[in-house]
């Protein structure tokens, strides 16, 4: 299954994509890795979004919160 992804302005996320049924979560990292982490509720995509720094806002709300 492939998400469709939408490009962020960040220094270390080029494109995070979301799956509302699945609650799965996609990031592309500039360095060309892709993260998927499940169970994540759509207000978490949401503020990611909205967040000034998409790379903090990952850092410390996603990466250690959710299972790859």
């Amino acid at each position: 299954m492939k998400l469709k992804r939408i490009s962020v302005q960040s220094k270390k996320l080029a494109a995070v994509g979301y799956d509302q049924v699945k609650k799965i979560l996609e990031i592309k990292f500039h360095s060309g890795a892709v993260y998927r982490y499940s169970g994540v509720p759509l207000i978490v995509f949401h503020s990611l979004m909205n967040a000034d720094s998409k790379g903090k806002y990952h850092a410390l709300h996603i990466k250690n919160s959710y299972p790859k």
